[in-house]
């Protein structure tokens, strides 16, 4: 996996102080999206264990509420065994912080494993996924932390045991 960019702070992409990694690789192509370039798989610098470190270690201080990885799509099955890694170590370092995650995919193509061979396991992992494409038709500027109105934010864990999305609404 490629990777664009590595954020230390980030207070645009979920609620409090973040580490923001955007991954490269779309295959969504999104009318007017705001990172085209991420689209390539090959854009940026390649995705290893010093980058890992880096991310842990901007986790680290205490004024960070959590991470968010977005993209490109964090979520397309050649980028899902790096991601997964990374959250993987996230959670095992950090388990009071939370993690979200920005998916042109939706939570239910997700939970059933029709993405690749990690889908469901990322999934598990992940504490809000911000799901759907971004509408250029449906771009609404006052929603906090997306794009447009078809996409939601959805608290992972409780929907996976309710059996049904329901929407994170812990705005701070």
């Amino acid at each position: 996996m490629n990777y664009a960019d590595i954020r230390p702070i980030d207070v645009a992409n979920g609620p409090g102080v973040r580490v923001s990694i955007f991954v490269s690789g779309c295959t969504h192509h999104c009318k007017e999206c705001f990172n085209p370039e991420t689209w390539d798989f090959d854009y940026g610098q390649p995705f290893g264990e010093a980058q890992i470190q880096e991310i842990l270690g901007h986790l680290s201080k205490s004024y960070i509420h959590g991470l968010s990885i977005l993209g490109g799509e964090p979520f397309e099955p050649q980028n899902q065994g790096a991601v997964l890694e990374l959250v993987r170590r996230v959670r095992e370092r950090f388990p009071e912080k939370d993690v979200w995650c920005y998916s042109g995919y939706l939570f239910e193509d997700l939970a059933a494993g029709k993405v690749g061979a990690h889908s469901r396991t990322l999934l598990g992992l992940l504490d809000v996924l911000v799901d759907g494409p971004f509408v250029l038709e449906q771009k609404e500027l006052s929603l906090r932390f997306r794009g447009s109105a078809n996409q939601r934010l959805i608290d992972v864990p409780a929907s996976l045991g309710a059996g049904q999305v329901l929407i994170w609404d812990k705005l701070e």
